[in-house]
């Protein structure tokens, strides 16, 4: 029997078809070339940036920007790619609010800083629609490498390889590369099949060939990999996700955030797409938010997200809070679940509040439920051998170096990284320079 079946509250079509086009609209529409300039004019072009140093991919900011005042954004660009192959993205999905906007010297000064990230896709976009790929390839070296997920980590090294020029195979699970970037955020932060045409734009540079259908432990081992190339990268991400470990969880109803995220991006059709009246999102990160804003926004009457933890110690930053609030949704802390309710399916989840050592305080309260979307943490796939982990991540140390030889890793599933999309393309880009450096060295 259905989901939908056992659980009336979950429909599809809650709103017109004109309402789901308002509601996942971009979210910050991109700048024209006035309001480019004038946002522009607003930097000090800082010598000793601290705006730089913020950014984890170290993109020189006060350079991109003057040459937008300048009005070359083509060279802008060129500036962001060089450090950033997937700026484009990233100025759609970075927190820049707590990354470079807030080192901006305008910010401390003003409390508003110089728009950066809205500059960035300015820039990206501009030479993007443009159709040319600033890069080249370096003379071919022979050398063969695998990069095993085509997520943000992965694809920035595969380019980076690429450019110096080794010829590189992708290799990944799903039916369409760009792993987070094209199935992990939120609709309204990349519309219009940005994520594919990015990673379209990006293998313009040569040399990279991607099998899709392809997913480690499943259809091919880490030592045939190896084995048939001259060093591989593993970016993999985190494809299992947590259990809240409650009697009850597989009520249906109930479903990981992660997949409904995924299925909305891939949708064709959002009045199509089912949506409970009463939908209760677990979890306090990047994750959870865009579920339950997504939820709120494809007709959900009432949306709770509920974190064990009081709020300024969420994962979603402070912009994230106040988008989802924005929406209507209700942000409830310190509250975690003890009991799931329901006949087959959900019907009322049960918390108990919390202190701010997480020890159960002894009151409870229940929330209305038809859907439940679980965001408490994503962990490593654990369905194939891979080297050494430090908790449940990859142990790397450097850049990307594993436990075995031959093999890199970067990204979400690797330790020292931060989860982010920006982080994660650092990550790829620095480990390619050092496969490179020791396949030549």
């Amino acid at each position: 029997m259905s989901e939908t079946a056992l659980t009336p509250g979950i429909v599809a079509g809650r709103l017109s078809a004109p309402a789901y086009d308002e509601n996942f609209g971009d979210l910050h529409p991109r700048l024209d070339e006035h309001e480019a300039l004038v946002a522009a004019d607003r930097c000090y072009f800082c010598h000793d940036a601290p705006c730089i140093t913020a950014c984890p991919t170290g993109i020189d900011i006060p350079l991109f920007i003057r040459q937008i005042a300048t009005g070359t954004p083509e060279a802008a660009a060129e500036t962001i790619l060089s450090q950033n192959i997937l700026g484009g993205m990233c100025a759609r999905v970075c927190p820049t609010e707590t990354l470079c906007e807030e080192a901006c010297v305008r910010e401390a000064a003003e409390g508003k800083p110089v728009l950066i990230g809205q500059l960035q896709r300015y820039a990206t976009d501009t030479l993007m629609e443009a159709g040319t790929h600033p890069f080249t390839r370096a003379a071919p070296t022979g050398k063969r490498i695998a990069v095993v997920g085509a997520g943000p980590a992965g694809l920035a090294c595969a380019h980076r390889l690429a450019m110096k020029g080794h010829e590189v195979t992708i290799f990944d699970g799903r039916d369409k590369p760009g792993g987070l970037n094209e199935y992990g955020i939120a609709a309204y932060k990349a519309v219009d099949d940005f994520a594919e045409r990015e990673v379209d734009w990006l293998l313009k540079i040569g040399g990279i060939r991607i099998e899709t259908g392809k997913r480690l432990g499943r259809d091919m081992t880490l030592a045939e990999v190896a084995g048939d190339h001259d060093a591989v990268f593993l970016g993999i991400g985190l494809g299992g996700v947590n259990a809240l470990s409650l009697e009850g969880e597989d009520k249906d109803g109930i479903r990981d955030a992660v997949d409904f995220i995924a299925e909305l991006r891939q949708a064709s059709d959002l009045t199509a797409l089912p949506i409970g009246r009463d939908v209760v999102v677990i979890g306090g990160g990047m994750t959870a938010v865009d579920a339950a804003v997504q939820a709120k926004l494809l007709g959900a009457l009432n949306v709770s997200l509920v974190y064990r933890r009081g709020r300024e110690r969420m994962n979603a930053s402070v912009f994230e809070q106040d988008l989802a609030a924005s929406k209507g949704v209700r942000i409830i802390t310190n509250a975690q679940p003890v009991a799931i309710h329901g006949n087959g399916a959900v019907r009322e989840v049960e918390f108990e509040y919390t202190d701010d050592n997480l020890k159960p305080t002894g009151q409870t309260f229940r929330l209305a439920a038809d859907q439940v979307f679980k965001a408490i943490g994503q962990t490593l796939d654990a369905s194939a051998a891979l080297p050494a982990l430090e908790g449940r991540k990859i142990r790397v140390t450097g850049a990307g170096r594993t436990s075995s030889e031959g093999i890199w890793a970067g990204g979400d599933c690797a330790t020292g990284g931060d989860d982010l999309t920006v982080t994660a393309v650092a990550e790829g880009r620095d480990a390619a320079e050092d496969i490179h450096a020791s396949l030549m060295g």
